[in-house]
């Protein structure tokens, strides 16, 4: 089957990875979600218009590892992949979707930028720990 390749330029993430362990041919294996945002600006000064596309890429192996040890809400990403068809029956109706699958990710944050986005998520962790506490609903 024919894959299609995808570019996601100049992208942000939208929140946090998810990182699991499936169960692959060869045993376990990683497997890591995340959506990138990236936004495209087209006309000038009254017509300037903005659309974002958000694509939920998946990864695996070493790679969606290394993705969750350095990546995180707000970091800014270039990802290329592939996109298929898929399409299935589901209670007699036919549910179509697409599913991107990352080949190449680029992490485009500093060293001192990466660190400054864990101390504040570090910081509203604990803040949110105290909250709960405390019995206050904690931010998101």
């Amino acid at each position: 089957m024919a894959h299609v390749l995808v570019i996601q330029r100049n992208a942000h993430l939208a929140g946090d990875i998810r990182l699991e362990q499936v169960n692959g041919r060869d045993g376990p294996v990683a497997k890591a979600q995340l959506t990138a945002i990236s936004n495209v600006r087209w006309g000038s000064g009254d017509a300037r218009e903005e659309e974002a596309t958000a694509i939920l890429w998946t990864l695996w192996g070493a790679q969606a590892e290394n993705a969750a040890n350095f990546l995180g809400k707000g970091s800014h990403v270039n990802v290329v992949g592939r996109v298929r068809n898929h399409t299935y029956e589901k209670d007699g109706q036919t549910v179509y979707g697409l599913t991107f699958t990352c080949e190449e990710i680029d992490y485009l944050d500093t060293k001192a930028r990466t660190a400054e986005r864990r101390s504040r998520h570090e910081f509203v962790d604990e803040m949110n720990a105290a909250e709960r506490a405390q019995g206050i609903k904690p931010r998101s």
